[in-house]
């Protein structure tokens, strides 16, 4: 399971490591937490300090590491009550058959065991031992106990251990944990944009890309579009709660976490897909595919093989997507854009009255900094002149920063409908 990193909140993340050869496995989780933008704070357990250093731990995460509960000089920073307030969630991997009884039974002789009592966050336990210590009937008892009073426990893994045996009670990789972890804010995130976001509840459609209109079965038209604003405007959509789907000309990019993908090729197939989208309920229509204008009149059945020094090839004019969407009667609300290389503003003005519609971005495609393939973008904004909205400038910077901005804009837009 991907992720798109930019709708996942920043959280802060105590890893509690506790004694079990299965703490080496911890110092990489470190590192895929924070690869996924988590704040992270390790606490150790005395039996942790046997297998891998604190050292090791304050490198990787940048952070001091947590090891006792009475440390003057740690109290008089961040103690174990402001640790216990810090954390959005405490996740202990490896969790070892003691600090997992220490849990169950209410002690708090140790920091962890302390601040397992003294935090109001969810906790959630990788257990990592022994098969038949994992078996016995006292560890399986202070599970259930552990899950009556809310912790999430996580399975372990099945396979070779350490001491040779082979069964449950291996660790599972950090990899996965991070993944879990990472999948449990983004579903609380998706939560409250889907009931308080800016586009919360409504239902977007995004075309994005070239279209290629083919001559021959080896040979298209086509263009240098390369997808990347519309699919961060998917990911920003949907990070504002909409439901969103994607109708993508042919591109190598990865489909935005949580949202829906089309792929189409030629214009006539973008355009199919985009009514029928409408049909099944859309309520904003935003087209930054670059749609070819035209397309060749009778495709080759076969390859056209070179004859002479010209070849005429004869072109009809594809329909203008956007603007057959506008002219529906249940018509959604209407973003078109607009790639230019001059008078970039004046065409924008005027394809906004002649197509339509509610709102348009245009960008100047012949600047080398923001053209197709570039990750950054600077657009200008006009609205419909029933809105009352001023022209708004948003200034160069990253496509997904860009995205939340026309984000923005279309709800304020939205609010004046």
């Amino acid at each position: 399971m991907s992720f798109d990193l930019s709708v996942i909140p920043h959280k802060n993340i105590i890893l509690a490591v506790t004694g079990g050869i299965a703490a080496y496995k911890s110092a990489i989780l470190v590192r895929r937490l924070k690869d996924f933008g988590f704040d992270v704070r390790v606490v150790m357990t005395h039996g942790a300090q046997a297998f891998i250093t604190p050292l090791t731990f304050q490198a990787l995460s940048g952070n001091p590491v947590h090891t006792e509960l009475l440390d003057p000089e740690a109290e008089a920073g961040m103690g174990h009550i402001e640790l216990a307030r810090w954390a959005d969630l405490v996740l202990v991997a490896p969790a070892s058959c003691d600090t997992i009884a220490k849990f169950a039974n209410g002690l708090a002789d140790d920091l962890l065991s302390t601040l397992y009592l003294a935090t109001k966050a969810p906790v959630w336990v990788a257990p990592a031992m022994n098969q038949q210590m994992w078996a016995a009937k006292a560890t399986q008892r202070n599970l259930q106990t552990l899950v009556e009073d809310g912790v999430h426990v996580i399975m372990p893994d099945a396979g070779e251990q350490a001491c040779g045996d082979v069964g449950l009670g291996r660790m599972p990789e950090p990899e996965d944990l991070a993944r879990q972890v990472a999948a449990y804010f983004h579903k609380a995130q998706r939560a409250i944009a889907e009931k308080f976001g800016l586009l919360a509840g409504k239902r977007v459609t995004i075309t994005a890309g070239p279209t290629r209109e083919a001559i021959d079965p080896v040979r298209y038209i086509s263009n240098h579009s390369t997808g990347k604003m519309g699919f961060a405007l998917a990911a920003a959509c949907y990070a504002a709660g909409a439901k969103v789907t994607l109708v993508a000309g042919p591109v190598s990019l990865d489909t935005p976490n949580g949202v829906e993908r089309i792929n189409v090729k030629s214009a006539m197939q973008m355009l199919d897909a985009s009514m029928n989208q409408l049909e099944e309920g859309c309520d904003i229509f935003i087209a930054t595919a670059a749609v070819a204008d035209y397309r060749v009149a009778e495709v080759a059945e076969h390859k056209i093989k070179k004859a002479g020094d010209e070849l005429a090839v004869s072109l009809v004019k594809n329909p203008d997507i956007v603007a057959t969407i506008a002219q529906q009667q249940q018509r959604p609300f209407m973003v078109g854009f607009a790639a230019e290389t001059r008078n970039v503003e004046e065409y924008a003005a005027g394809k906004l009255v002649a197509k339509k519609l509610d709102m348009i971005a245009c960008n100047d495609v012949s600047r080398p900094d923001i053209g197709f393939a570039s990750d950054e973008n600077a657009m200008t904004v006009f609205f419909a002149q029933s809105y009352h909205l001023e022209k708004r400038e948003l200034e160069k910077a990253s496509k997904q920063e860009i995205s939340q901005q026309l984000v923005e804009a279309i709800h304020d837009a939205l609010l004046q409908k």
